[in-house]
């Protein structure tokens, strides 16, 4: 399968000189590009953290120039907390640097097919931020922050959603485009399609109306309508916050709300025991979800996803990633940097992460 063959766990590009740790440094650099927001963490040899910076979305598919922008500011801020120099662009060059970090991971929703890494991989080795670097999907990267293993099953639904799988043999698939569920702004779109339909009198009524019309500050479904799909509408601000109120109301029981959160879950584990398929992944083995939706309180969605995947293999385990995507960026630098990870040093990297505000979306 294509898709297996050229997407593995990542690209791993770096020179042939030999890896000296005083000459690169002993730090590293993670980075977790996401559609809604781009997070930067620069930590040392034991885990210590030591800056941070934040910008907005950086998936190449949006705008490639925008999501170059913000990795060099996350970068840029990162560096300048951690006391390193920080280097400006000059005019329309990239921010350069010498090569003063042993390793950089990207962690990109945008790195799916073969010339996406490669465009992101150039972006690492034009700036010269460390002396390896490595690109991986950002469901990979979401697997390395949730398991201490780096192996197993990550179910990821935020504003979008991905599934990745690793073995313990070292073969890795993620879905990239083969995935069809998607995270909340999907869900918006259903929550809203269910208010519309139960207005019309075709299925019945739902508690998600009222939950909708409030939310967005209209006073009937037809007004609601309008507001969306009028000639000179502002497009939506933020339209997947309603999956938290579908989500809400699926678990107080509302009915129109649990078949979507149930349909949705269950589709979601298909992915789950495709992607564990495409590695060879069977018997016991963790599978972990994160992004924003599965941080909702109701566990109707995880329910619902984990009933799907036991009907297949009732011996996989279920754990919620307490972790941000960007700890597995991290996590993975630090490997490629050749420093041994274990739970010492993920509880420093906990201990002195910054505030949970910086990762809020």
């Amino acid at each position: 399968m294509t898709v297996l063959d050229n997407l593995t766990l990542g690209h791993v590009t770096h020179d042939d000189a030999p890896f000296n740790h005083l000459q690169a440094g002993q730090l590293v650099l993670g980075i977790d590009a996401g559609n809604t927001k781009t997070i930067a963490l620069i930590a040392d040899a034991s885990g210590t953290v030591l800056g941070w910076g934040r910008a907005g979305g950086s998936n190449i598919y949006v705008s490639k120039p925008r999501a170059l922008q913000a990795i060099d500011q996350a970068v840029q801020a990162a560096r300048s907390r951690a006391g390193l120099p920080v280097y400006e662009p000059t005019g329309s060059e990239p921010p350069v640097s010498k090569p003063d970090l042993a390793a950089v991971t990207l962690s990109a929703s945008g790195a799916d097919w073969p010339e996406d890494f490669q465009l992101l991989e150039s972006l690492l080795a034009e700036r010269a931020w460390a002396r390896r670097w490595q690109v991986v999907n950002d469901a990979v990267g979401a697997l390395r922050a949730g398991s201490l293993e780096g192996t197993g099953v990550a179910v990821v639904c935020g504003t979008s959603a991905g599934v990745a799988a690793r073995s313990s043999e070292g073969r890795a698939w993620h879905s990239s485009y083969w995935q069809e569920p998607e995270g909340a702004d999907e869900l918006a779109a259903f929550a809203l399609r269910a208010v519309y339909r139960a207005e019309l009198g075709i299925d019945a009524p739902t508690s998600l109306t009222a939950r909708v019309l409030a939310h967005n500050r209209q006073s009937s479904v037809e007004g609601l309508l309008h507001a969306l799909t009028r000639r000179d509408r502002r497009a939506p601000r933020r339209l997947g916050r309603l999956a938290r109120l579908l989500l809400d109301e699926a678990e107080l029981g509302d009915a129109a709300s649990l078949k979507i959160v149930c349909e949705h879950g269950g589709s979601l584990g298909d992915y789950a025991l495709a992607a564990a398929r495409q590695v060879g992944l069977s018997g016991p083995y963790t599978l972990v979800t994160s992004g924003g939706v599965m941080r909702h309180p109701s566990k109707v969605l995880v329910r619902a996803l984990m009933q799907r995947v036991h009907t297949v293999n009732p011996e996989v385990q279920w754990q919620a990633s307490g972790h941000e995507p960007v700890f597995g960026a991290l996590l993975l630098a630090l490997e490629l940097a050749r420093h041994p990870v274990d739970a010492a040093l993920l509880r420093r990297l906990e201990s002195t992460c910054p505030a949970q505000s910086v990762f809020l979306t």
